[in-house]
């Protein structure tokens, strides 16, 4: 999982609240592996695209400005809905990073720190205000700092956000928990030979033995 550490990216906002993730990658999606090369189209796809394949104008993803944003600045309960992670999987192949929100589904939260997105929560009037800017302002950036714990705005302000430590230095580190678990292999195979040999009696025989 690539660290997270700093980013300054363009922004896109997202007003609509109550974004579900059947909205952020619909469910017939769901089979396709997300290590392909159009996965990264899935997102928002049926808000995205017209049935013949070209794309909506009004849908802001595809207007120029926002086009490569890395950071979402969305409405209230972003990501609620089912808990498929795909909604997190797709934002990443897109090369999302972060989104800020007033609310997020709490599935889609933790789902997040699980794939190297950075979930960032801030008051509804901060995060309306940053949306209104980017309106303003289209194509304008906004810097998230983990290290920090901070939002700097198109203007200069800087809004801090609350992390929980152990998922901040796992995002830090680039590091989910498969891979903090395999961190301590050596020891687990340490316990596992112990065990076996003073607990013989609970490990259960080999077959043909």
């Amino acid at each position: 999982m690539q660290p997270f550490t700093r980013l300054t990216a363009i922004a896109v906002p997202i007003d609509l609240p109550n974004v579900d993730t059947d909205r952020i990658i619909p469910a017939r999606f769901l089979r396709r592996d997300k290590d392909v090369p159009e996965y990264a189209s899935f997102l928002f796809h049926d808000v995205r695209f017209n049935a013949d394949g070209s794309e909506k104008a009004e849908f802001v993803l595809n207007q120029r400005p926002y086009r490569g944003a890395r950071i979402v600045v969305a409405a209230e309960n972003f990501g609620c809905g089912s808990s498929r992670e795909a909604a997190v999987w797709v934002l990443a192949a897109y090369g999302v990073r972060a989104v800020i929100a007033p609310s997020l589904g709490d599935i889609f939260h933790q789902n997040c720190f699980k794939n190297g997105v950075l979930p960032v929560i801030l008051r509804a009037d901060v995060v309306a205000g940053l949306r209104a800017q980017l309106h303003a302002q289209p194509g304008a950036s906004l810097t998230v700092d983990l290290q920090s714990q901070t939002v700097a705005a198109p203007g200069g302000a800087s809004h801090r956000f609350e992390v929980d430590p152990f998922r901040k230095e796992m995002l830090l580190a680039g590091r989910d928990e498969i891979g903090l678990t395999l961190g301590f292999e050596t020891k687990i195979r340490e316990f596992e030979a112990r065990h076996a040999r003073e607990m013989a009696w609970v490990v259960p025989p080999r077959a043909g033995a």
